[in-house]
């Protein structure tokens, strides 16, 4: 994740904090960007999508010769898309872990 990533994140956790400790919603909605959850993931499953593809055409280009592709970039364009997936494994992971829970939930 970038670090736009990374502080819509944190201000969603404040935002929970606040509501959890009674905060008004509106003073923390003044204070914490509206961000649509489903349109984060997309765009981090997309990045992610494109760094896997980033990191098999310079494995091609490299293995075939046609560029002048150095073997340091293709292995750090592959440890960029390996990081980054299994980043989004572990986010899939939680995300079923939560809905499992509130399934089991008692209402």
């Amino acid at each position: 994740m970038d670090k736009s990533g990374i502080n819509t994140i944190l201000d969603q956790l404040r935002t929970a904090s606040a509501q959890a400790s009674g905060i008004k919603r509106q003073e923390v909605e003044s204070d914490a960007v509206k961000v649509d959850f489903g349109e984060t993931l997309k765009a981090a499953v997309d990045k992610t999508n494109n760094l896997q593809q980033t990191a098999d055409r310079m494995t091609r280009d490299f293995v075939s010769g046609e560029s002048n592709m150095d073997l340091h970039d293709v292995m750090i364009s592959l440890q960029k898309a390996n990081i980054t997936f299994q980043s989004m494994v572990q986010v899939r992971n939680k995300l079923v872990t939560a809905y499992q829970e509130i399934m089991n939930m008692q209402v």
